[in-house]
C-alpha cells in the first residue's frame, strides 16, 4: 500500500508540474505519510521529480539557445553554488528542525503560487531598480531551492520578471534549465549523504515522468482557474496538516 500511495503521488506530481507546478505538494507529504523522516522525505521527493526538469529544459531548448553563452554559464554557476549551499543545509538539518520550518515553507510556496501573477507584475514594475540577471537574487532563490524545492518555479519566474524579462517562453525555458541544474547538484548531495530512500525514489521517478507526459493533454483541457484552485487546496491542506503535526 505504501508503494501504491507514493507512485500515485508521483504520477499526479508529474501531471501538476507539467500543468502549472506544485508537484512537491504531493510527493513530500506522501513520503512523510508512509513514515519517512521529514529530511529523508524531502530529499527523496526532490529525486522523484528530478527527471521532469530535464524534459522541460529540452522542450525549451530553442528559447535557451537565445541566451548569450557567457551569461548562461554565469547563471548556471550561481545556481550550482546556491543549490549546493541549500542541499548541504538540509544535509546537516535535524528532522526536528526541518519539521519546524517545513509548514512555513509549504504555506509560503502555496501563497507564491496563488499570487504568482501579482508577484510577477510587481516584480516587473520594480525591474528598473534591479540589475538584470543579478547574482544575489538568484543565489538566494537557489539556496531555497536546494533546501526545499516547493514553489521554486514560481519564485524563479518572479525573479526573472524583476530582472526585466517579458517573454514568457524564454522565462519558462530558463526556469526549467536552472531548475534542472539546481536539482542535479541537490540530488548528487542527497545521494552521497545517504538521504535518499531509493526503494521509493526509483519508482517515483518513473511515475512522475509518465505523469509529465500525461499532463500535456490535461493542461490543454483544464481552465487555469481550476488548476490554481486545485493546487491551492492541496497546498493549504498540506500546510495545515504539518502545522498540526508541529503543535500536536
Amino acid at each position: 500500500m505504501d508503494i501504491v500511495i507514493v507512485l500515485i503521488a508521483a504520477f499526479c506530481a508529474g501531471v501538476l508540474n507539467t500543468i502549472a507546478g506544485g508537484g512537491t505538494f504531493l510527493t513530500f507529504p506522501a513520503l512523510v505519510f508512509i513514515g519517512l523522516p521529514p529530511v529523508v522525505a524531502n530529499a527523496t521527493s526532490a529525486v522523484a521529480v528530478f527527471p521532469g526538469y530535464l524534459g522541460g529544459a529540452l522542450g525549451f531548448r530553442a528559447e535557451l539557445a537565445r541566451f548569450d553563452k557567457a551569461r548562461m554559464l554565469k547563471l548556471l554557476a550561481v545556481t550550482f553554488a546556491g543549490g549546493l549551499i541549500g542541499s548541504l543545509l538540509l544535509l546537516v538539518s535535524s528532522n526536528k528542525a526541518f519539521s519546524v520550518v517545513v509548514p512555513f515553507l509549504l504555506l509560503a510556496a502555496t501563497l507564491a503560487f496563488l499570487f504568482g501573477d501579482q508577484i510577477r507584475r510587481w516584480a516587473a514594475q520594480k525591474s528598473r531598480a534591479v540589475t538584470p540577471f543579478g547574482s544575489v537574487g538568484l543565489l538566494l532563490v537557489s539556496i531555497y531551492g536546494g533546501y526545499f524545492n516547493g514553489g521554486l518555479g514560481i519564485v524563479l519566474l518572479a525573479l526573472f520578471a524583476l530582472w526585466g524579462m517579458v517573454d514568457l517562453h524564454e522565462m519558462n525555458g530558463l526556469k526549467n534549465g536552472l531548475s534542472f541544474a539546481l536539482s542535479a547538484i541537490s540530488v548528487a548531495v542527497f545521494a552521497v549523504g545517504g538521504l535518499v530512500e531509493w526503494q521509493h525514489a526509483v519508482g517515483m521517478m518513473v511515475a512522475s515522468t509518465l505523469g509529465g507526459y500525461a499532463g500535456a493533454p490535461i493542461a490543454r483541457m483544464l481552465p487555469k482557474s481550476v488548476v490554481r484552485a486545485l493546487i491551492a487546496v492541496v497546498g493549504f491542506s498540506m500546510s495545515a496538516v504539518f502545522f498540526w503535526r508541529l503543535i500536536a
